[in-house]
C-alpha cells in the first residue's frame, strides 16, 4: 500500500527502535513528517535511526524514561527476544513481559494518547511461553485502561527471517480446507513490508479514546 504524506503530524516514542521493525518503521515515520523519539541505551545512543531523537533508557524500567513520554505521544513497543522459540521461555519472561510493563506504566503515567503494541496471533498449537507472555502484555494494557491498537501477527517475513516462505503452500492447502481455513488464515505470514505499513497506519489512526483495537494477520496483510 502506498501512503502520501500523513497531514496530522505526530509524536512518536518507539521502543526497540533499533531492531528488526523498529528502524524500518521509524524510516516511514519519519518520511511521512512524523516527530519520533527512539528509546536507545547508553551504549546504542550513536545507532538511533537517522531523523530521530535519541532517548537514553532502559526498556525494562520505566523509571529510566517515563519523564520523556508526554500526554501527545504515540507509544510504539517494539521490544522483544529475537527470533523467538521454544527454547527461549525464560527470555520472554526476562525481556518481552517486563518491557512492555514499563511501556504500560509509561503510558499511564503520562496519560499517553495512544500505545501500540505487537503481540502475536492466538491461540495457536506451538509457541506457549511467547504466547502467555504477549498475552500478559495486551492483559496489561486492558487493565490500565489505555488507549491502544494491538497487532497480531504471527511470523514476520525479512531479511534474516525467511525460512517460513517453505510453509506457503501448506498455508495454501490448509485454506482449502473449512476445518483448517480460520487458523489458517489467523496465523498467516506476513511481509516485513505489510507489517510496517500496518504500524504506520496504526499510529496515523488511533482507536477512540479509552478502547482497544486488536488488527489480526488478514488485516495485517492487506495494509
Amino acid at each position: 500500500m502506498n501512503f502520501s504524506t500523513s497531514s496530522t503530524s505526530r509524536d512518536v516514542f518507539v521502543t526497540g527502535s533499533t531492531g528488526y521493525i523498529g528502524r524500518r518503521l521509524i524510516e516511514a515515520l519519519i518520511a511521512r513528517g512524523h516527530r519520533v523519539r527512539a528509546l536507545v541505551r547508553a551504549e546504542s545512543a550513536g545507532r538511533a535511526p537517522a531523523g530521530a531523537t535519541a532517548v537514553v533508557g532502559n526498556a525494562l524500567d520505566a523509571s529510566t524514561f517515563a519523564p520523556a513520554v508526554t500526554a501527545a505521544d504515540t507509544i510504539v513497543h517494539l521490544v522483544g527476544t529475537p527470533h523467538p522459540s521454544p527454547s527461549k521461555a525464560a527470555e520472554f519472561q526476562r525481556v518481552d513481559l517486563p518491557s512492555i510493563l514499563a511501556s504500560v506504566e509509561a503510558a499511564r503515567r503520562a496519560r499517553a494518547a495512544h500505545l501500540v503494541y505487537v503481540s502475536v496471533a492466538h491461540p495457536a498449537p506451538v509457541m506457549q511461553a511467547y504466547i502467555e507472555a504477549r498475552s500478559a502484555g495486551e492483559r496489561a494494557i486492558q487493565e490500565a485502561g489505555l488507549t491502544a491498537t494491538i497487532l497480531r501477527p504471527w511470523y514476520v517475513l525479512g531479511p534474516g527471517h525467511r525460512w517460513p516462505y517453505l510453509l506457503v503452500p501448506f498455508y495454501a492447502m490448509a485454506r482449502l480446507i473449512p476445518s483448517k481455513r480460520e487458523s489458517a488464515e489467523r496465523l498467516g505470514l506476513v511481509t516485513l513490508r505489510r507489517m510496517v505499513d500496518a504500524l504506520v497506519r496504526a499510529v496515523e489512526n488511533p482507536p477512540p479514546a479509552g478502547t482497544i483495537r486488536i488488527v489480526e494477520v488478514p488485516e495485517i496483510q492487506s495494509s
